[in-house]
């Protein structure tokens, strides 16, 4: 296929070229990887400065998307890709095999640094994100590689989703430290403040007071950042929240069941991890089941799955793709609906895509990044909202993209008088950091 880049496109790789570091921090659907391939292929092929390059993926992107996007364009021949992947014994195979681009799955960053010797001319990470913990083994095993790295690239659509925290750990892999400083703790220093304390104990932290516009000022050099809705003619995007009313039994073990968890953590301090384990409750809880101490499923009720089925007769026959959060969720929307297929392998993706899957199903982790569905369906159904903005943004992008020719509905199904509301009113106003879902407990403890 013929490629005709759009100016933007022109413009985002002509900065890879110019760059020695450079952050794409584009939405979903603008073409990073064909991008970033063009830039490769003028690098190696007509300035001669690179000859070996080496990107970290996900998995799933890794396995498909930059094999893909290399076979589709026209422009792009010539360049070879090995794929670094599987086994150890086969990842070595990979990695001796003649060609320009060599791709590797995240997981395996600290195996690769650990045993290779550092000889690619340029890295790109695709999905820059995944590097956001400093506390990584990846980005530990990364950064000790970094000084011998000439030229980075780091692709992403959703650099900060927890917060402006995260960005530290990925910028640093881009300029090492020049921008936000050499460690975490000089750029918390700098740029935030202590906000829940416990006597000398800091649970959180918040920006100092004009750090974000700061902060965004200094990125402006290294990154370029664009969303889709401003350079392409993106599908029209309805969402619909419908409304799942519990019944009266339903509902009443719901507050008891809240009542008593919230009870339990009353006479504690209330901690993202504590917090976050309550939470997690009682999404399952609304969606109609949940695990016990033992890990069995108690379901308390069936009322989202009605619901669901109410959405898959009025779609008639059209294709759906639901997704789901927990894993009896999965089991309970299987033994529903017999003809639901669960979509993770590179065939399952072309099935649906060929139209032959009216009822598919998907965790959000495993179709955040880089997988075009687009050709397949346009509507989106969550039986349970994820408390992530990146999962839930980058799992709708995957039907409402460039390409999707219909109007891409998402419906969200919300359990009246629960905390499903507060997850998505806390994904409306893109609040979902730690603070957010401190406050969502918080309000819960002082219901109680």
């Amino acid at each position: 296929m013929q490629y005709k880049a759009h100016d933007y496109q022109e413009y985002a790789k002509e900065e890879i070229i110019k760059k020695k570091a450079c952050g794409l921090f584009l939405e979903p659907g603008l073409g990073k990887t064909v991008i970033t391939l063009s830039a490769i292929w003028e690098l190696m092929f007509d300035y001669f400065e690179i000859s070996k390059v080496l990107v970290i993926a996900p998995l799933r992107v890794a396995e498909n998307t930059w094999t893909e996007e290399l076979e589709k364009w026209d422009h792009l021949t010539f360049l070879r890709i090995s794929k670094v992947l599987g086994s150890e014994k086969e990842r070595i195979e990979a990695l001796e095999t003649p060609a320009d681009i060599y791709v590797i799955n995240r997981e395996n960053v600290a195996w690769f640094c650990k045993i290779c010797d550092w000889d690619f001319d340029m890295l790109v990470i695709d999905e820059l994100s995944s590097f956001k913990n400093p506390s990584s083994k990846r980005f530990k095993a990364l950064r000790k590689k970094r000084p011998g790295i000439d030229r980075v690239v780091g692709l992403t659509g959703t650099p900060s989703t927890n917060g402006l925290m995260d960005l530290w750990s990925e910028i640093y892999l881009l300029d090492q430290g020049k921008r936000l400083g050499k460690t975490i703790g000089s750029y918390r220093a700098d740029f935030f403040v202590p906000d829940r304390m416990n006597g000398y104990i800091v649970y959180s932290y918040k920006p100092r007071s004009g750090a974000e516009k700061f902060i965004y000022s200094l990125l402006s050099g290294l990154c370029v950042s664009m969303k889709s809705c401003d350079f392409l003619k993106m599908p029209k995007r309805l969402e619909r929240d419908v409304k799942v009313k519990l019944s009266d039994t339903a509902i009443n073990f719901y507050n008891e069941m809240e009542r008593e968890m919230v009870t339990e953590f009353m006479d504690k301090t209330i901690d993202a991890v504590n917090a976050a384990v309550l939470t997690n409750k009682l999404i399952q809880m609304a969606s109609g089941a949940v695990y016990d101490d033992q890990g069995s499923i108690a379901e308390l009720h069936s009322s989202k799955l009605d619901a669901l089925e109410d959405l898959i007769e009025a779609a008639n026959g059209k294709p759906v793709l639901i997704y789901y959060n927990y894993r009896h969720e999965r089991s309970r929307i299987k033994e529903r609906f017999k003809e639901a297929v669960e979509i993770k392998t590179p065939e399952d993706f072309k099935a649906w895509n060929k139209g032959e899957i009216s009822i598919a199903i998907a965790h959000p982790a495993s179709m955040g990044h880089g997988l075009n569905l687009q050709h397949g369906g346009s509507t989106v159904i969550w039986f349970s909202l994820p408390w992530s903005l990146e999962l839930y943004s980058q799992a709708n992008a995957r039907l409402w993209r460039q390409g999707q020719k219909d109007t891409v509905v998402i419906f969200r199904l919300l359990a009246e008088g629960t905390i499903d509301r507060d997850v998505a009113r806390a994904l409306e106003q893109k609040d979902v950091t730690q603070e957010a879902l401190m406050q969502a407990v918080k309000a819960r403890l002082t219901d109680g």
